[in-house]
């Protein structure tokens, strides 16, 4: 079982963080996949958002059990904005990665994306596998195209890239490197922040995807977008108390968002002016309806639009 660490001392090279909310009913058996990686030079904190369910004693039994495992526990629900960034910050190894209560992973899947992450130039940011996409009684339902194996050399076309594919941002559960996500704002206080958030990693590198079905995300009632179907919704899960009550958009503050993401970027004015020349044209044709439809009031919400997936603009 590798163990990149050699003899173990010092701070893990791979931190994996599980933010988790009320997760009890999948938690149990997405950390089973997790403590299974034949990888082990890994630490795992579990940031509890002040879960009222069994999550508490289900993550305090598997801390118990492997002492990789800290498990920390907020006094309230700090929305997942916080809580995906408290996993972050509470590691510190140079590659990390995002869990999910629900979702299961390959039991090679860490070790193949450090194999690859270790041999690929500092310029690829994160590395991911395939997807599987399963049912709630953890059956395979279908093979899902990320179509997110983005290796252009400039932030400007990888940037035009993401804008026109990213649908489910699965890749954003892959093995990042540390230094990507020090560059990032890493997940905002608003809903699509997981866009924006990608947007950044692809200004700072490459995205390679491993071929290899390694990651199994679960759909069910319960996951984060499937229960929270309107911007209002979403507001509240990613920021509690930013949209009860309140009119939310989604599409115009994700266009803005963006922009923002570009400004922050670490690349000189030219390579701003050019991420800003084939930004706007492809977010303005990809989101176009929902712009329209937030900009005369006719929907609160408009689901994510599904480009034909396809590697060009």
């Amino acid at each position: 079982m590798p163990r990149a660490g050699g003899d173990g001392g010092g701070v893990p090279r791979v931190g994996i963080g599980i933010p988790v909310y009320n997760g009890a009913r999948f938690l149990a058996t997405s950390l089973d996949s997790l403590l299974a990686q034949t990888y082990e030079d890994i630490e795992f904190v579990i940031s509890d958002n002040g879960s009222t369910d069994g999550t508490e004693e289900i993550c305090r039994e598997y801390a118990s059990r492997d002492g990789r495992i800290r498990y920390l526990r907020s006094d309230v629900n700090r929305g997942a904005s916080w809580n995906y960034k408290n996993v972050v910050h509470q590691t510190s190894g140079p590659y990390f990665k995002w869990a999910t209560h629900d979702d299961l992973l390959a039991p090679s899947y860490i070790e193949r994306c450090v194999a690859v992450l270790d041999e690929a130039p500092l310029s690829v940011a994160l590395v991911y596998p395939r997807t599987m996409i399963i049912d709630e009684a953890g059956n395979d339902v279908r093979t899902y195209a990320d179509n997110l194996d983005i290796r252009e050399k400039t932030p400007h076309a990888r940037l035009q890239r993401l804008v026109w594919n990213i649908i489910m941002a699965n890749a954003s559960f892959g093995l990042i490197r540390r230094e990507a996500l020090a560059q990032s704002r890493l997940l905002g206080p608003f809903p699509s922040a997981d866009y924006v958030m990608m947007a950044e990693f692809a200004l700072y590198g490459e995205f390679w995807e491993i071929p290899e079905t390694l990651f199994f995300r679960r759909e069910h009632p319960a996951m984060s977008r499937g229960a929270n179907k309107t911007a209002a919704e979403a507001a509240e899960w990613f920021a509690p108390g930013s949209g009860e009550g309140r009119k939310v958009l989604e599409f115009w503050p994700m266009l803005w968002q963006h922009l923002l993401a570009i400004e922050h970027a670490r690349c000189g004015i030219g390579e701003k002016a050019l991420c800003l020349g084939l930004f706007l044209p492809t977010f303005l044709r990809r989101y176009r309806h929902p712009l329209l439809r937030e900009l005369t009031g006719r929907a609160p919400y408009a689901p994510r639009p599904r480009p034909t997936p396809t590697a060009d603009v």
